[in-house]
């Protein structure tokens, strides 16, 4: 364990946040499986298990990517591309449907089932964090920047999209940001933009979803002209939140995770603040925004266009993905599938999360490393050392 320890390299205070949301996530998913236990035919501690299995898959796949020094990431990011476009085709047309969205891929012999939407995340943002950092001299030309760059973002979200609407417009924002960052033109970003406003026209129209989409947002825009059965998940929430109070009911004491759907995953927050109160709703928002602050300070510091925008892409994504959760189970969204980063249960989820933090450490490693090297020569250059040749005398 202590070898391992020093071997951990990066921003120590990203590791803690990881640590911190491990055990929120053990104690909010525990707490709250009870009734799909109960479905299932098993006890909670058997799925408590399988979760806690899967936390530590992360971390150990967490620790080995924050090892891989990140340029390496820019040459995976072309075959994760080439891999992830066919995955997406197929989930998009023979995946598995569950709650009417086809989004999965069974993965045979294991019982999960493998989120291509995940993977399209990394995919788009490595690639695009490698297009633009190795585009810049030429980064107005149309031709040989724009196009390409255009193209894999309105592909990856005409393809995520149609399922999967939420995700789509999510990872879509992030890569508005990185192409601003990335220093593309507005007249480009306008045109991506107007591109990706008739993609989705198009698919709010003749989507399969189509129906599921427009009912959730007039449900939000206008809750009286909806029915109960409609306003159950939000109501449910709603009353999880309100009888926290300040301090919460204590662990384990919740009664909505016995009412509300997917309370393990999507509604995990509001049984957060039932049993933890506003006091630990607070302090995850915290956690969040200081994970946030962290990886903007590794983006300003980041030596390399390449790094600075990878982590740059990475880490707003997760920040946006945690901050829409949040803000559907409190009521300022309407109701999405999406799920809280690396608190929610889940399964290949988690182990992408945990990739993505792997690689914002790597960020943050090689940041370190050259100023820890300055100062060990800093160190061995001082008063107390006379330096003859190759040979240092105390």
């Amino acid at each position: 364990m202590h070898r391992i320890l020093n071997n951990t390299k990066g921003d120590r205070w990203i590791w803690l946040i990881v640590i911190l949301l491990s055990v929120i996530s053990l104690l909010a998913v525990y707490s709250s499986v009870g009734t799909l236990a109960f479905k299932q035919g098993k006890g909670a501690e058997i799925i408590l298990m399988k979760h806690v299995f899967m936390m530590i898959g992360g971390i150990a796949i967490m620790y080995f990517s924050h090892k891989l020094d990140y340029r390496y990431y820019a040459g995976i990011s072309k075959l994760l591309m080439i891999v992830t476009v066919p995955l997406l085709l197929y989930t998009l047309f023979f995946g598995a449907h569950i709650n009417g969205a086809s989004r999965w891929i069974p993965i045979p012999g294991t019982g999960l089932s493998f989120q291509t939407s995940d993977l399209a995340k990394l995919a788009l943002i490595t690639y695009l964090a490698r297009s633009l950092s190795r585009k810049q001299e030429n980064i107005k030309d149309v031709k040989q920047s724009f196009i390409p760059i255009m193209g894999a973002v309105c592909l990856v979200f005409a393809l995520i999209g149609p399922a999967n609407l939420s995700t789509g417009l999510m990872l879509f924002g992030v890569s508005i940001l990185l192409l601003i960052i990335g220093r593309i033109s507005i007249k480009q970003i306008a045109v991506v933009c107007l591109a990706g406003a008739v993609l989705l026209a198009g698919m709010l129209t003749f989507g399969g979803r189509k129906g599921t989409h427009a009912s959730r947002v007039k449900v939000f825009l206008h809750p009286e002209l909806a029915d109960k059965d409609q306003l159950f998940q939000a109501n449910h929430a709603k009353i999880a939140i309100a009888s926290g109070g300040v301090f919460g009911k204590g662990p384990g004491n919740s009664t909505e995770k016995n009412y509300l759907p997917e309370a393990f995953s999507d509604e995990i927050y509001a049984i957060i603040i039932e049993e933890y109160g506003l006091v630990g709703g607070v302090a995850l928002v915290g956690i969040y925004l200081f994970l946030l602050y962290r990886c903007i300070k590794i983006v300003t510091k980041a030596p390399k266009a390449f790094g600075a925008l990878l982590a740059c892409g990475l880490s707003f994504s997760l920040a946006i993905q945690a901050f829409a959760n949040m803000a559907v189970a409190v009521g300022l969204g309407p109701v999405t599938g999406v799920p809280l980063p690396f608190v929610s249960m889940g399964g290949t989820s988690i182990l992408f999360t945990s990739v993505a933090f792997g690689i914002i450490l790597s960020v943050s490693k090689d940041i370190e490393e050259p100023k820890k090297k300055k100062e060990k020569e800093t160190d061995n250059s001082g008063p107390n050392k006379i330096i003859v040749g190759e040979i240092s005398v105390a």
